[in-house]
């Protein structure tokens, strides 16, 4: 498995997303799921992500249990900042959350400490160097070993920064959600920070499969997302992902994450799958070398702002950028 560096973290230059294994595209997958990360392990895959709020709690249970027999092996990242008041999901960055979350982490992950710590959505309510404070005080106390944020904004970046070394921010970033080139890209460089992108296949947009919310689990979240709401109007995205793909002899998946791989090597994009198979395909990317005229014609179908609607419902995009 080739190597990349979040920061301090040197991790593979693939990773897995697990969070569509417990909540989100449909029925949880739990046995699915688990032999999925065994084989990711199998084949090099070392940094698994989860979250907390994945399930809820479901995800890092089965994460827990399928790297019991390999965690020296594992770059293990979860995250914390969902929490439930009243019936419903609010963000949480208190210090004392900070502090309960982290425990009920390592308890459902069965292990001692985590490798990378997350805020999963900025609090806009709690000063971000109180939260950071807090996650810094578990560093000090060896539960967790490095820090991260999540869909944070370039001058909370800054501010976290000043307080702890940031190692990695997970941002969603495809070749059809490109927003943080603007700003966020450039300052994760310029202050050494790594970036695991999430959803690098575009929801299973980019694979070419999906071309009707119909074709969706009733359950799958996707059927709400204004984006897959006009799959006609960023079809020309896709097309192009597909026409390259049959000239390498490669699959759209393996094109997709090419062009991530191919914007930075301290990028280290984490897709998600629940099948075994899917993880090969997604690891034979890294053999897959897209010419300068490939990359070209990439930007060209996909600029930055060129995919139509929004990446999540109008309540969860309230979340973002924080």
């Amino acid at each position: 498995m080739q190597q990349r560096d979040l920061g301090e973290v040197r991790v593979g230059a693939i990773g897995l997303g697990c969070m569509g294994m417990s909540i989100a595209y449909g029925p949880p997958q739990e046995q699915a799921g688990q032999a999925t990360v065994r084989r990711a392990l199998e084949l090099g895959v070392d940094l698994i992500d989860t979250a907390d709020i994945y399930g809820p709690e479901t995800n890092e249970l089965l994460v827990g249990e399928a790297i019991a027999a390999r965690r020296d092996e594992v770059v293990l990242a979860t995250k914390f900042g969902n929490d439930w008041h009243e019936g419903e999901r609010r963000v949480n960055g208190r210090p004392e959350y900070v502090r309960s979350a982290c425990e009920e982490s390592l308890r459902r992950l069965g292990v001692d400490h985590i490798d990378l710590y997350y805020q999963h959505r900025v609090d806009r309510d709690v000063p971000i160097e109180e939260t950071v404070g807090a996650m810094g005080e578990l560093v000090a106390e060896g539960k967790v070993r490095h820090l991260g944020l999540s869909e944070a904004a370039a001058p909370t970046i800054r501010r976290a920064h000043a307080v702890h070394p940031i190692t990695a921010l997970q941002s969603e970033y495809s070749l059809w959600t490109r927003d943080i080139e603007h700003e966020v890209l450039p300052t994760l460089r310029e202050l050494g920070i790594g970036l695991v992108a999430y959803s690098p296949l575009g929801r299973g947009f980019l694979t070419g499969t999906i071309t009707s919310t119909e074709d969706l689990a009733e359950e799958d979240f996707r059927r709400d997302v204004p984006r897959f709401q006009q799959l006609e109007a960023n079809r020309a995205i896709v097309d192009t992902v597909r026409e390259l793909a049959a000239e390498r002899e490669a699959t759209a998946a393996q094109v997709a994450l090419a062009w991530v791989l191919a914007q930075g090597q301290d990028i280290v994009p984490i897709p998600g799958t629940t099948k075994p198979y899917r993880v090969e395909e997604n690891v034979a990317a890294l053999e897959l070398q897209l010419s300068a005229q490939d990359l070209a014609r990439l930007d060209e179908a996909a600029p930055v702002g060129a995919a139509v609607g929004d990446r999540y419902p109008q309540g969860m995009m309230a979340a973002l950028d924080g």
